[in-house]
């Protein structure tokens, strides 16, 4: 058996996960809508070696336009111009299943994932954003196990769509004239509680048999969702036994859902902040930090615990009830919870740890201090890699290629070239076979 290996992806959050990333000297301050800027950072992750780069999204403003730059443009079209201009990595774009249907987004994926020859993933989200929802009609977002209930049959949905062409469904034969063999190509005729769909699909089964399903979930329906339907999860852990308790969780729930307990690649979010020495780097940090407005950072945090910002004192603690909102990012909400609680922060200290909005935890130090704490984990079972959030991009993710990877493959943690072609290949997952190809009943006919 051949050993593990690490995966890592960065999360592309235009100039960087710290809100104040764009104010520094050389940060470009319009990069969250410059395709040069997404081009340019996935190329030094595909020289990384990383599995993938990922897009966030959310189809609303929901951040403070007088503060710093938010998620923009479109993924999907963001991804396409990055295909163009790289070769191996994977690329991965969030895409809501509130304010979508399934077969417009399964047609898009998988035109994205023969345009990239097989390197593309999809992150399933249910957007709890209010202001997302008022752009698509209703007055609130929906609630939170309608949400999931609809994201599950989404999924459902997209993956039969993706199986609907058999592999060898495309014959082009010139000498006799055969294009495609209706036999091959196959109706889903679905009829569930959210969505009526036909099918086929009119794009031919992808590269990748189906694009990666991805997943990023910390509630019970998320887990739930994730446990039945990802490949690879996004997750929010603090410390060690929080990464293993969740990776033990969900793989224990896989199994409910007669998966393999191993078909899942478990991801947690890690903001990095690099320096040559402890002291630069904490120097790094407190720059980034001084630059981050404290009125953006407790909204931040009251809209992350849904609730007014007056609640929260500087210099006491979070206020002692705060009940689970029923409709908000329960990942976020619990992660940040947690983290105050266990350290006995102050709303100040929190806002510190948070990175003045990260969520995620942030680690703070030399090349060889970040690779001991990413080995750590993975060791541990805590992760299977990491969803990286440089401070700054791009010069966050240059020192980390530069100076992480290269100390991670040394150890043998971290692969040296790429093996495979495509992000199934990169996650070492398998490619799925089409569920109807022994299914005549459901052909297309000709």
């Amino acid at each position: 058996m051949s050993p593990r290996q690490l995966h890592l992806n960065v999360n592309l959050l235009h100039s960087g996960v710290y809100p104040s990333a764009w104010r520094l000297p050389g940060s470009q301050p319009d990069a969250f809508v410059d395709i040069a800027h997404y081009v340019r950072v996935a190329q030094v992750a595909e020289r990384g070696l990383f599995d993938a780069i990922f897009l966030a999204d959310t189809p609303s403003i929901s951040d403070r336009l007088d503060y710093r730059p938010f998620n923009a443009l479109e993924p999907t079209i963001v991804l396409a111009s990055i295909a163009a201009a790289t070769a191996r990595i994977g690329l991965i774009a969030t895409a809501s299943t509130s304010y979508n249907e399934p077969y417009n987004l399964a047609r898009r994926f998988a035109s994205l994932d023969h345009a990239s020859g097989g390197r593309v993933g999809w992150n399933v989200v249910t957007t709890a954003d209010a202001a997302a929802s008022r752009n698509f009609g209703l007055t609130a977002a929906v609630e939170h196990g309608t949400r999931y209930a609809r994201a599950r049959e989404f999924v459902e949905v997209a993956h039969a769509l993706w199986d609907s062409w058999e592999d060898d469904a495309l014959i082009g034969d010139k000498a006799s004239g055969r294009f495609v063999d209706p036999g091959k190509v196959h109706a889903i005729r679905h009829r569930g509680t959210h969505f009526s769909v036909d099918g086929p699909l009119n794009v031919p089964r992808s590269p990748q048999g189906r694009p990666v399903t991805v997943q990023a979930g910390g509630s019970q329906d998320g887990r739930d969702l994730a446990a039945a339907t990802a490949e690879a999860v996004f997750t929010l852990s603090q410390t060690i036994p929080d990464g293993v308790s969740y990776a033990r969780d969900l793989r224990a729930r896989a199994a409910t859902f007669g998966r393999s307990p191993e078909s899942i690649v478990i991801l947690p979010g890690l903001a990095t902040i690099l320096g040559s020495t402890e002291a630069e780097a904490r120097q790094r940090q407190d720059d980034l930090w001084n630059l981050v407005p404290i009125e953006y950072s407790l909204a931040r945090l009251a809209g992350t615990l849904q609730i007014a910002p007056e609640r929260l004192a500087l210099d006491k603690p979070l206020p002692d009830a705060l009940p689970l909102p029923a409709n908000a990012n329960h990942t976020m909400f619990l992660g940040t919870v947690a983290l105050a609680r266990r350290d006995n922060l102050t709303v100040r200290e929190l806002l510190r740890a948070l990175g003045g909005g990260v969520g995620h935890r942030i680690i703070v130090g030399t090349p060889e201090a970040v690779a001991d704490d990413i080995e750590a984990w993975f060791r541990a079972g805590a992760a299977d890699g990491f969803n990286l959030m440089p401070d700054v991009l791009p010069d966050g993710l240059e020192t980390f290629v530069d100076a992480v990877v290269p100390i991670l493959q040394k150890r043998g943690l971290f692969r040296t070239a790429y093996s495979g072609t495509t992000l199934r290949d990169h996650l070492g997952l398998a490619r799925p076979p089409s569920r109807f190809a022994d299914s005549p009943e459901v052909r297309v006919p000709a």
